[in-house]
């Protein structure tokens, strides 16, 4: 089985939401603990945080966890420079990334199982993303080839996206069973949805 480093994108202004996301308590622990759970539990080969916005307290909420954090300076050019920063300080013996909002708290173990088992780049399989009713979601696997291209291209908030839909001859998609894939906080009633009752912003 390949090498699959995560590449957690954790450095947002949180604009929408009006406080810092990534912090808010959610099921009793912090929205960005959530995934970095989920990672611990996979069969991920090692983690790589990118900071930017508010990072000591970012990083002060993931406390205990076993990555490497990077700071992204320019953070507030957009989740694109997040994003090359995290693959620019990926180890060098990763065959792949697979790319973590943080705040999209339910990303399943299992699934990102399966995402790393369906990644074959020998087998045209270089990229894969979970699919659920018809939809694309998060995170996405890339496959090392397709680093160098997403650094050179990859602008503002919109990530690789285009990059994505360029080449669509290395996709597979994996079939998620719930919504997390789908859903990430950005907003006082997004969090309110997912929290229930019990907990607002």
């Amino acid at each position: 089985m390949k090498r699959i480093g995560a590449v957690v994108l954790a450095a947002g202004l949180s604009r929408r939401m009006g406080v810092n996301k990534l912090t808010l308590s959610l099921d009793g622990k912090p929205v960005i603990r959530h995934a970095l759970d989920s990672i611990a539990a996979s069969r991920l080969a090692g983690t790589t945080i990118v900071l930017g916005h508010e990072a000591g307290a970012v990083q002060a909420a993931l406390a205990g966890v076993a990555a490497h954090f990077v700071v992204n300076e320019d953070f507030a050019g957009g989740l694109s420079t997040s994003l090359k920063a995290g693959l620019a300080a990926l180890a060098p013996d990763m065959d792949g990334a697979m790319i973590f909002l943080g705040d999209m708290p339910d990303i399943a173990p299992d699934l990102i199982d399966r995402m790393i088992a369906a990644f074959n780049p020998d087998a045209g399989r270089a990229i894969v993303v979970p699919k659920r009713d018809g939809r694309r979601g998060h995170p996405v696997l890339w496959g090392r080839q397709f680093f160098a291209a997403i650094s050179r291209k990859a602008q503002g908030d919109s990530g690789a996206k285009n990059l994505l839909e360029q080449q669509a001859a290395f996709i597979a998609e994996v079939q998620a069973d719930s919504d997390g894939v789908l859903r990430d906080l950005d907003t006082p009633d997004d969090f309110s949805r997912r929290a229930g009752t019990n907990e607002t912003v």
